[in-house]
């Protein structure tokens, strides 16, 4: 089919065409791969990181990819919850952070395909039911519409990071020196909690793979 596909691109004056076989249904057959390298190879440094994070998980290197381009902005997130601490108001970094960090864990699931919806689509495409590959998640923030609430009982549990929360707002109150402490503070916090999550997440995204593979 492949050779059929060329030579009627050839008769349309299209040099040297690059053609793939590929299945909707069974991404990992084929040449998904192969076109998947291509257009990462050949696409602008914005549209690969685009690219990368629609892609589906049809492979392990896949999910790896996408958690490695998620903990590389892990940093920026840290950096912006720290210039929050540094206005002089208590509980207004915490409200800013937890914000912050619904939109971002959000776009995680979405980017792993942990959401409702895209686990749903896998269940269709691959045959397996939902509920045998919400089976295999772990992390409460897959699966699930992800609200504030929701997320401040997924850090509470995290008892070390819990206790730097608290010792960032004790901070704001020693003269001087308390705000560069408490952005400090602020900076390690959500560091942790997103690297955390993301970690997590990408463990569940390779069960949830290995599952739908069976």
């Amino acid at each position: 089919m492949c050779f059929f596909c060329d030579t009627g691109l050839q008769t349309q004056g299209i040099e040297s065409p690059q053609v793939f076989l590929v299945s909707s249904f069974e991404l990992h057959l084929y040449n998904f791969s192969l076109l998947h390298e291509t257009l990462e190879r050949e696409l602008p440094a914005h549209k690969r990181d685009a690219l990368l994070r629609a892609m589906p998980n049809f492979n392990p290197e896949i999910i790896r990819k996408k958690k490695q381009a998620l903990k590389s902005r892990i940093k920026y997130w840290a950096t912006l919850s720290a210039a929050g601490a540094a206005v002089p108001v208590p509980g207004l970094s915490i409200d800013v952070d937890i914000a912050v960090l619904v939109d971002v864990v959000t776009d995680y699931v979405h980017a792993f395909g942990l959401d409702i919806w895209s686990l749903k689509r896998l269940s269709a495409r691959t045959g397996v039911p939902y509920a045998d590959l919400c089976a295999f998640i772990i992390s409460p923030l897959a699966a699930v519409e992800i609200s504030i609430h929701l997320l401040i009982k997924v850090i509470v549990r995290l008892g070390s990071v819990a206790a730097l929360i608290a010792a960032e707002e004790v901070s704001r109150f020693i003269p001087i020196i308390g705000i560069p402490i408490a952005m400090g503070l602020s900076f390690t916090t959500t560091y942790r909690i997103l690297n955390l999550i993301l970690d997590k997440l990408a463990d569940d995204a390779q069960r949830v793979f290995e599952r739908a593979l069976v």
